[in-house]
């Protein structure tokens, strides 16, 4: 029989759900579109991110999730069953154990909101894990043993940076500097240099396709179309690559002084092993092109993206479930 044990990335871009023994067998964008005329939620997903700034006035498509805390509470937690339910199937007879990550900032309230959330999307049980850890699990990485691994997760709408040793974390950061803002800053430095006005999902377009945080290897050119701002008519521009690592430079280097500043904390011994081992990136902000380099190149520290960052957390979330799992049937006899 498999367990229905569940592991969720409850994340701000996107939602992940893990299955004990089939693995993440969920991936979809944490929005949801709701009709404003009754307060109806019409669609969850990806469905409703192609809605995105595509709506008529009485349809709007939302983040219930902003950087990473919850906050629209009631559509979360409807959001949060429909995933389940689609992940799961509504056949199962017994609710299922689920573990949910959060950022490694947040505050109780937070935390609380994030547990009455999934028990009202039908958990029986509720476990909370910070991300980092969540994120170091899913990397590979064994972190029972006494030994200082560094872990940088980037997420949609928090970065996270934990120093982890013995199951636990030693000295973390969490900053409200991610995906999302790499985004906004795509949008304004292209108000700004070319007088076009482009939505959230073609700056995605642009970060993903020729996005820069380090100068690439050769230079990389997009057609973007907005709205130019002079004449409010059509309008397509060219982009370069380096164009985005000067647009993405100023989020990109306060991630870089949240690691150092976490490295600054950390003490000399599992300092030293951070030296030896390398710096460890997950999350889908860590497929940012040059992020890594940048880091490598500021910290003097080995800087590595991790397999499977996109669902890093995720699977760290699922196996976290499993061991835990053991623990509780060896206290069962």
């Amino acid at each position: 029989m498999i367990s229905n044990d569940i592991g969720i990335d409850l994340g701000t871009a996107s939602i992940l759900v893990y299955i004990r023994g089939k693995g993440v067998v969920l991936k979809e964008p944490s929005v949801v579109a709701i009709d404003r005329d009754d307060n109806r939620i019409i669609t969850f997903g990806e469905e409703a991110r192609l809605m995105i700034g595509r709506t008529p006035g009485n349809i709007v498509a939302i983040r219930p999730l902003r950087q990473g805390v919850i906050s629209d509470y009631t559509v979360t937690a409807k959001m949060l069953k429909y995933f389940i339910n689609k992940a799961v199937g509504r056949k199962t007879l017994r609710k299922p154990r689920i573990a949910v990550c959060i950022p490694s900032g947040a505050t109780e309230v937070e935390r609380r909101a994030v547990e009455d959330a999934t028990y009202q999307a039908g958990a029986r049980e509720v476990f909370i894990i910070e991300e980092p850890v969540a994120a170091a699990i899913g990397a590979g990485i064994d972190i029972s043993k006494a030994c200082g691994n560094m872990i940088v997760d980037i997420g949609g709408g928090t970065a996270d940076i934990a120093v982890i040793s013995l199951g636990g974390t030693v000295v973390s950061a969490s900053i409200k500097v991610a995906g999302d803002d790499f985004d906004e800053a795509v949008v304004r430095y292209m108000r700004r240099k070319h007088n076009l006005l482009i939505g959230e999902r073609t700056a995605e377009e642009i970060k993903i396709n020729i996005g820069a945080a380090f100068k690439r290897p050769e230079l990389l050119t997009m057609e973007v179309r907005g709205r130019n701002l002079v004449t409010g008519l059509p309008k397509t521009v060219v982009v370069t690559s380096d164009e985005t690592l000067e647009a993405l430079q100023e989020p990109a280097l306060q991630i870089v002084d949240a690691v150092h500043n976490v490295l600054e904390r950390t003490p000399p011994e599992l300092a030293a092993d951070i030296y030896d081992r390398g710096i460890v990136m997950t999350g889908g902000g860590s497929l940012l092109s040059g992020l890594d380099a940048l880091i490598e190149e500021k910290t003097g520290i080995t800087t590595m993206i991790a397999e499977e960052p996109l669902t890093a957390v995720a699977v760290g979330t699922g196996k976290y479930l499993e061991s835990n799992r053991s623990d509780m049937d060896r206290r069962d006899f």
